[in-house]
């Protein structure tokens, strides 16, 4: 059975490129080790995650999440089973905010600032599938 799992969560910690670019490494590894596809947003401190796959290997994902000490106030936006994946492109996409349109967030959300712990996990599903569209994401 296939699932599709939204959450947020806080850095616990500034993080720099070099960091997030080990994650976002470590993640595509074991993420198409574990059938995992999905796409990672991280803007001033804050995660938003998509991910899609089946609901063991979903459920073990953020259950790992939770217990990483680099995330605080994880926050779970949506949980659904689905009939097929709709962001299976990526092993993780990575949202680039140098080519998206800020306007495009008034859309999904209350401002133009991303603040998912203001908005639903499907606002922010269907925020993904226009980045996807707009060519804002970095493929894996």
């Amino acid at each position: 059975m296939l699932v599709r799992l939204v959450y947020a969560s806080r850095a616990a910690s500034a993080l720099g490129e070099p960091e997030l670019n080990a994650i976002l490494k470590s993640s595509r590894e074991h993420n198409h080790a574990e059938g995992i596809t999905g796409l990672l947003c991280f803007n001033e401190g804050v995660f938003i995650q998509l991910l899609e796959g089946g609901r063991g290997a979903v459920n073990a994902r953020y259950k790992a999440i939770i217990d990483d000490p680099r995330h605080k106030d994880v926050i779970l936006l949506a949980y659904e089973e689905i009939a097929e994946r709709e962001f299976s492109g990526w092993a993780m996409g990575q949202v680039q905010f140098s080519r998206m349109n800020r306007a495009l967030l008034l859309k999904y959300s209350e401002s133009a600032k991303l603040d998912p712990y203001t908005m639903s996990g499907k606002a922010l599903t269907g925020l993904f599938h226009e980045l996807v569209s707009a060519g804002a994401i970095a493929c894996s």
